[in-house]
Parts: structure tokens; C-alpha cells; sequence
């Protein structure tokens, strides 16, 4: 029972998912999807410079896959999320290491506007995406799941923590 090298990547179907263009042309799937998921990108990693590089490097791994990929936009939403994981993992360990060195960072403070913004963004990762996916992309706890590589009972616990944790921050 050994692999198929030619089995299409990403094969199941989300809800209102983009459809291959007609032509089956990459630079019109980039295109098309770009700026959406430079929006997820940006929403999970809290950083447009991030999200850009994020999204660029979830579009070079697709590109890898495009001729056995069934479901391009699954796949590539699957990408930007674990692409996010790892950013955001990155940027959580050399946190930690400027505390253990006791390096100082100027931090911007985020004046008015965006309050929901900054909330989420002091989530752990896991609630971040799991409402981010469920609310802004508006997916199922399906397809949530399977975007997060978990069971959809989990989405639903962490969209409930995420929740109850974002009512917290925005009441103070």
C-alpha cells in the first residue's frame, strides 16, 4: 500500500470554493485569490508584512502541487493557515528569547480604531484561526477542521474559548 504518485493533493471540496479558472492557468488562480488570502494571512499572523510573506510562500508550495491538485483554493487556504502556525509559533519563541535576554523592544501602541483587531490578536493561535476561519472565511466546523488539520468538536471549543476570551478584552 504505498503512496500514489500521481493521487490529486487537496482533494476535498469546500463550500463556495473558487473553482479552478476554466483555462486551469496558475497566474489566474494567483490573481483571483491573492488578495483574499492575504487578507486570512493577515488576520492570523497579525502583520501585513507577514501576511505577504506568508501568502507568497503558501502560493510557491501550490504552484509545486498545481498539476495534481484538485481543490486549489482548499489547498492553498490549508497552506496559509499552517504557514500562519509556524509564523506566529516563530515569532512567539524569539519573544521569548528577547524576555530570557532581557532585550528591550519598542512596541507600538495601537491607538483607538481597530479594538476587535487588537484583541484577536492577543489570542493563542489556535483560537485566532479557528474564528478567523469560521467567522471572516465563513467556513463550516468542517471545513474549519480540516483548514486546522483537527476534529470539528475542537473548532467548536475553541471557537467557544476564543469568543468568550475576545468578550473579556473588549469589556475592560
Amino acid at each position: 500500500m504505498g503512496a500514489e504518485p500521481d493521487r490529486p493533493v487537496g482533494r476535498r471540496e469546500p463550500v463556495g470554493a473558487v473553482a479552478r479558472p476554466p483555462s486551469g492557468s496558475f497566474p489566474d488562480f494567483y490573481r483571483e485569490c491573492y488578495s483574499p488570502m492575504l487578507r486570512l494571512a493577515a488576520l492570523l499572523v497579525g502583520s501585513l508584512d507577514a501576511a505577504h510573506d506568508v501568502v507568497q510562500d503558501s502560493f510557491l508550495s501550490l504552484y509545486r502541487h498545481w498539476p495534481r491538485v484538485d481543490e486549489p483554493q482548499a489547498y492553498l487556504r490549508r497552506v496559509v493557515v499552517n504557514t500562519s502556525r509556524s509564523q506566529f509559533r516563530r515569532r512567539a519563541r524569539e519573544a521569548r528569547l528577547r524576555d530570557r535576554l532581557g532585550w528591550q523592544l519598542e512596541r507600538v501602541e495601537v491607538v483607538g480604531g481597530d479594538e476587535l483587531g487588537d484583541a484577536l490578536a492577543r489570542l493563542p493561535y489556535r483560537q485566532r484561526a479557528a474564528l478567523v476561519l469560521r467567522f471572516y472565511e465563513d467556513l463550516s466546523e468542517a471545513e474549519t477542521a480540516q483548514a486546522l488539520g483537527c476534529r470539528p468538536g475542537t473548532v467548536g471549543s475553541l471557537v467557544s474559548r476564543g469568543i468568550a476570551e475576545l468578550r473579556r478584552v473588549v469589556e475592560r
